[in-house]
């Protein structure tokens, strides 16, 4: 069986190839190239010794997706991480995030639909849950009214999939709400390279170390929490590319309760940005130079997971910490930069 991995150059999508590569799937690559570069094939390439097959696409031309299932027979099994991902942009264009994230995503049920059995594994979100009612955040917590269109797009996905699977008994499909994945491969071959000013916490802190960011800003110290900043669960992107294939497995080898089932993927610990900080700063033994600012609208004050289900059910762990995936996401922006420590 071939497994087909849109957005496969991204940075959660490479490092699962990786991973699929290492356990002996043949993998197939779809990205449009949009947020990510060519030269990732090359660094899973040396990673793993072998280079993945690679279609350059736009998801949404819905010709070219039947074409390419047509053309593909073997591929029966989908992880779907393609999708835009930045909050704020969501709120400026709207429309391109419920076409580019949605729309997509039916184009592929459709395919998957028409198979005899399909296997289909979705890029969701803690962003489902806004601010818990309680924390540790359980899949069982309500689904809150979204902040913003990315969010919305990741809720309606998760109902798009479950109607979906309702009618056609053949699609066993997972989402996996995975919380803040941070962090590098150990090789730092592959990592987080956003184009443009990072939207997330840890890119601005390493391009922040390495010279590239004057200044890092904390959006407020006044929350209730221990330090007075927001907290979230930063989890490194090796285990939760991991757990892609695992999810993969356990519906291939029809260990699935239901043909539709949900998992959160975190560490199961709260990290704020100051003990962030401060974790980067023991790593690295680099000082950081950040200020605390005003609150940004729309953060919610903690998030993070109750890991037991994926635990227990999925028989997957986190087994790298925090200091783990900061070392690793500085050796990768080190490697870039091409800066010596």
């Amino acid at each position: 069986m071939k497994i087909l991995v849109t957005g496969g150059l991204g940075f959660i999508g490479s490092h699962t190839v990786v991973e699929l590569q290492n356990r002996g799937f043949e993998v197939i690559v779809i990205d449009d190239l949009s947020n990510s570069s060519l030269d990732v094939l090359d660094g899973i390439e040396k990673i793993t010794g072998q280079r993945p097959g690679f279609v350059k696409m736009d998801l949404r031309d819905k010709v070219k997706v039947h074409e390419f299932f047509k053309s593909n027979p073997a591929v029966e099994g989908v992880i779907h991480f393609a999708a835009s991902k930045a909050v704020g942009e969501s709120v400026k264009d709207p429309l391109l995030y419920y076409e580019n994230n949605l729309a997509t995503l039916v184009y592929i049920l459709k395919e998957l639909s028409r198979k005899q059995k399909s296997y289909f594994i979705f890029s969701s979100s803690c962003t489902v849950y806004g601010q818990a009612d309680q924390l540790p955040i359980t899949e069982g917590a309500a689904v809150k009214p979204a902040e913003s269109p990315y969010g919305n797009t990741k809720q309606i996905g998760e109902e798009i999939i479950v109607d979906a699977c309702k009618v056609y008994e053949n699609l066993q499909a997972i989402a996996l709400r995975y919380f803040n994945p941070i962090g590098a491969h150990e090789s730092a071959e592959i990592g987080e390279l956003p184009l443009g000013v990072p939207q997330n916490l840890v890119p601005f802190i390493t391009q922040t170390a390495v010279g590239l960011r004057d200044e890092l800003s904390v959006f407020g110290n006044d929350y209730p929490t221990r330090d007075g900043t927001c907290v979230r669960d930063y989890i490194h992107v090796v285990d939760l590319a991991k757990a892609h294939v695992i999810a993969l497995q356990r519906l291939m080898d029809g260990k699935n309760s239901e043909n539709f089932e949900i998992f959160n993927l975190g560490t199961g610990k709260g990290s704020s940005v100051l003990e962030v900080i401060k974790s980067f700063e023991k790593v690295s033994g680099k000082e950081l130079n950040y200020k605390i600012v005003d609150r940004r609208p729309g953060d919610v004050v903690a998030a993070y997971a109750d890991t037991e289900k994926a635990n227990d059910v999925l028989g997957w762990r986190a087994e790298l910490d925090l200091d783990d995936a900061l070392a690793s996401a500085w050796k990768w922006e080190q490697k870039v930069r091409q800066v010596k420590d």
